[in-house]
């Protein structure tokens, strides 16, 4: 019997998201600085960060980067013959397990947060200028036409897509580096290395301890001032066997007319969020669904976001999430039970 899931129009999701995790705890002990691999580089459109334990002193840059090259080949919106891409064109309706894998992920969590979060706007968030695209002129009839589209239904069947709006586009940024993260950990998992820490453009991924037997430990970033701000750290928590993923709009965003636009698309009006929130960081066991969520909770805001996590209490991404917020003027935060008990004070 086909197994066929599909994505329905519920109240429309957030595709934008930017996110930076500052490394606080990084050092090496001398006695075992010959047995840790660090490896950075550049790759979807950010910058990445491995460091690893591994006893042989194994080099393992050429998987990863093979993991990079297969994410690009399916996922990317900016190489312009991706599956995605193709798709986004209507150029094939074949898919393959990793696009099956991303659409799945992005529709369960679509129907877990009730739309805050949606893949399907990809036309909306080019419209406002935070894709590939230049930024157009929105106006309301147009954002109209594309609310539409990305409120049409999407199939998945077996090496397959349908697309019910073939003016339908998809954009799986908001969980792209969350889960290209869990695959380098994956991958490190299979090679016998369990001591790990991943940082893919601030998507944070820790694994055991660091090389002296110390825990990770990773910073949240205090929202800047502007986009060219130095970066300072909030607060920062003791990962272990987690993943600590930060959205925010205070770095990724225009100004036209003396009014500042959140790249937090709002799926339900297509416009860019406005409200208080000036960044979400959760902590889930998934790199990818912490990505998700911490989207989902921008687009929700904060008043709405806390409603979500005290309703589905110990549904995920509902554990440790921390929020700041503007209150008048004042920057303030919020962290739940859970967060405060890997909170390092």
């Amino acid at each position: 019997m086909e197994q066929r899931y599909s994505i329905k129009s519920v109240r429309c999701s957030s595709i934008g998201r930017f996110l930076i995790a500052l490394l606080l705890v990084t050092n090496l002990t001398s006695c075992h600085r010959e047995k840790t691999i660090v490896l950075s580089g550049e790759a979807q459109g950010t910058y990445y960060n491995v460091q690893y334990y591994d006893p042989q002193g194994r080099n393992l840059q050429q998987g990863i980067d093979s993991i990079f090259s297969d994410f690009d080949q399916t996922a990317s919106l900016w190489v312009d013959n991706s599956l995605l891409r193709r798709i986004n064109r209507n150029e094939t309706d074949s898919i393959n397990s990793l696009f099956a894998t991303l659409l799945q992920k992005s529709i369960d969590i679509n129907h877990y947060t009730d739309g805050a979060f949606d893949c399907r706007i990809g036309r909306l968030v080019q419209l406002w200028g935070f894709s590939f695209k230049q930024r157009e002129e929105p106006d309301s009839i147009r954002i109209a036409q594309l609310l539409q589209a990305a409120h049409a239904d999407i199939n998945i069947e077996p090496g397959r897509i349908i697309k019910q709006d073939t003016a339908t586009e998809l954009d799986f940024n908001a969980i792209a580096q969350g889960y290209t993260s869990d695959m380098i950990g994956a991958y490190l998992e299979s090679m016998g290395i369990t001591n790990y820490l991943i940082n893919v453009g601030g998507e944070v991924l820790a694994h055991g301890t660091k090389a002296d037997g110390k825990p990770w430990s990773v910073g949240v970033e205090r929202p800047a001032e502007n986009q060219f701000s130095a970066p300072e750290v909030q607060t920062a928590v003791r990962l272990d066997n987690l993943a600590l993923v930060t959205s925010g709009n205070y770095r990724k965003f225009y100004e036209k007319d003396g009014v500042k636009y959140s790249h937090t698309i709002n799926p339900s009006t297509g416009y860019p969020v406005g409200h208080s929130l000036l960044s979400v960081s959760v902590v889930d066991s998934c790199a990818w669904r912490a990505d998700a969520m911490a989207t989902a909770y921008m687009v929700m805001g904060l008043d709405s976001a806390l409603s979500f996590i005290h309703q589905h209490r110990g549904g995920p991404g509902t554990g440790a999430v921390f929020f700041i917020y503007d209150n008048h003027g004042e920057m303030q935060t919020y962290a739940t039970p859970e967060f405060e008990r890997i909170r390092i004070h």
